[in-house]
């Protein structure tokens, strides 16, 4: 007997909701820009990642979700900066998991969403690299805003909070079928 998780309603809810709302363009692009901001601050911790993107300089990604796009072009700096919407991307990498739910279990169990990958293989190759290599250190950050035990402590209890998450949104993998 297949049993109907209990967050189903929470699917209905995001599928309504994304198909009857739309946030204005400028909006979305303000939140690309804070994206974009976020990201660059996290590449600037990582030498090696702002090289390899210097080198694709002017190359555009465009990620795509369900009718979320977001237009990435590189630097010569090794950056991110919001592409032009008319520019043609170089790279496209369309997530092809629909649920919201679906994808927030995946990428708490530590897996990569399935990605339909289109456009340059090196390109592609680079910005993999990135996701396997390139991560943000939180605690170091806060560490210069509030002190390192402080600092240390609030990460210490978001990644025990993010853990029994995990473990409560995750099926075990025997459930599985």
């Amino acid at each position: 007997m297949a049993t109907q998780s209990p967050f189903s309603f929470l699917e209905d809810v995001f599928q309504k909701v994304s198909t009857t709302f739309q946030p204005p363009a400028w909006a979305v692009e303000e939140v690309q820009r804070r994206i974009v901001l976020l990201l660059n601050h996290v590449l600037m911790q990582e030498p090696e990642a702002m090289a390899r993107l210097a080198r694709q300089q002017g190359r555009v990604v465009l990620f795509h979700w369900r009718e979320f796009e977001f237009k990435l072009q590189l630097t010569p700096a090794g950056l991110l900066d919001l592409a032009a919407p008319d520019r043609a991307s170089d790279l496209t990498l369309s997530v092809t998991e629909l649920s919201p739910l679906a994808l927030a279990q995946a990428t708490l169990a530590g897996d990569k969403p399935a990605v339909r990958i289109e456009g340059d293989v090196q390109l592609a190759a680079e910005v993999n690299w990135l996701a396997d290599h390139v991560r943000w250190d939180i605690e170091e950050d806060l560490a210069r805003l509030i002190g390192d035990a402080p600092a240390h402590g609030l990460a210490q209890a978001a990644r025990n909070a993010l853990g029994t998450l995990r473990r409560w949104l995750t099926p075990a993998r025997g459930a599985r079928e």
